[in-house]
């Protein structure tokens, strides 16, 4: 019989260690690369938005919310930035496109309406948190201290997605469509800024 932790690290896809001498650190270079990315955009999508409903009536509460996650996200990309100098690990060459996404994606769901904005950061952040959830899994053993960075801001990220809930992301307009999109591209970007 399993416990509940071997049957979630079942359901996930934590991939196997790469034969080969040097594999490792190309995987943890692909790590980097992604979460510096992940986390490039997230500074983003929280920074359109807080532009969109800054100054707005009755909107004081979301911004002030938006700022306080956008400085937890660019306390993960200082880091991830730190990581990559460190490691000598190059970004993703895809970061101007991530940047127009990200505010194009951030600011469209506020010009949606609020709610639009919670239900883009519930998805996002969604997709985050099981992606990290993977990496914590993979690194346990070999990196206890990466893996214990990853934890926090893995907790970061859930609380950001279940303010969202609390706060409507689910009353949203189109919720499920918008929430699907959102997911596909999060996931799609995730595998891109690994390889490129």
């Amino acid at each position: 019989m399993t416990d509940a932790s071997d049957t979630v690290a079942a359901a996930r896809r934590i991939p196997l260690p790469r034969p080969g001498v040097g594999q490792t650190r190309v995987r943890m270079a692909e790590m980097l690369r992604v979460d510096h990315a992940g986390e490039f955009a997230a500074v983003h999508i929280y920074r359109a938005p807080r532009a969109v409903l800054e100054g707005r009536k009755g909107k004081s509460a979301i911004a002030a919310d938006l700022t306080e996650m956008e400085g937890h996200e660019a306390v993960h990309l200082a880091r991830f930035e730190a990581l990559l100098t460190e490691n000598r690990v190059r970004p993703t060459a895809m970061i101007p496109l991530w940047k127009l996404a990200a505010t194009a994606l951030g600011a469209g769901t506020a010009l949606i309406s609020e709610k639009a904005a919670h239900a883009c950061t519930e998805a996002v952040e969604n997709v985050i948190e099981k992606h990290y959830a993977d990496q914590i899994e993979e690194v346990r053993e070999r990196d206890p201290e990466l893996a214990a960075e990853l934890t926090k801001f893995r907790d970061e990220e859930l609380a950001h997605h279940d303010h969202a809930i609390a706060h409507g992301s689910r009353e949203a307009p189109a919720y499920r469509l918008l929430s699907s999109v959102i997911k596909v591209g999060c996931k799609a970007a995730i595998k891109i800024s690994e390889r490129i």
